[in-house]
């Protein structure tokens, strides 16, 4: 087995691609390693000491090394053990089973949608599955949709994305103009 590595726009972070499934369906983020307590294979990333954020898209694992941590000492220690964990075939999650524990891609940070805005919704997450999330997976990372009020919409960065230096840019340069362009009560993208 060969794991291809990618850089990302995110110096501390590398996409890891094992050339097979890693997630049947939806992301799963990991900040520390009390959340990675779930995965065994979240959890040994953690272990080596020098990762600070581990993403597992469909076909990738984004790491994120530690401030001051190089990429060249911590690379192979990341290929090592997600080589052991593929050609083992071991569950990504303790359990064998996501579906307990699988956070929704939509899930509401608190301000709800106005059912009022139903149609406007629609057309900015349509927007955001066709358009946005490709984009981002390819750079390691995922967008989660929170909400939208008063022509702003909420977002959330994943993976390689989130503490990105051009995060912000992306955000208010790119999506930003995307959905002003095709959703006209679009006013504004702020990140959740």
């Amino acid at each position: 087995m060969y794991i291809e590595t990618e850089t990302t726009p995110n110096p501390a972070t590398l996409k890891f691609l094992p050339g097979r499934e890693v997630m049947p369906a939806g992301t799963r983020e990991f900040t520390s390693h009390e959340d990675a307590a779930v995965s065994p294979l979240a959890e040994a990333l953690f272990d080596l000491g020098d990762v600070t954020g581990v993403f597992f898209g469909q076909s990738f694992i984004s790491v994120t090394a530690a401030p001051g941590v190089e990429w060249p000492g911590l690379k192979p220690q990341v290929v090592s053990i997600l080589l052991d964990h593929f050609v083992s075939e071991a569950p990504l999650f303790a359990g064998g089973d996501a579906s307990g524990i699988a956070v929704p891609a939509d899930a509401d940070e608190g301000f709800g949608d106005d059912p009022a805005d139903a149609d406007i919704v629609a057309q900015i997450r349509d927007l955001i599955d066709t358009r946005v999330r490709p984009a981002v997976a390819n750079d390691g990372g995922d967008i989660v949709y929170r909400g939208f009020r008063e022509g702003v919409v909420y977002l959330t960065m994943q993976g390689a994305c989130s503490g990105c230096p051009s995060s912000t840019a992306t955000l208010k340069h790119g999506i930003e103009s995307l959905l002003k362009h095709y959703v006209p009560e679009v006013t504004e993208v702020r990140a959740a």
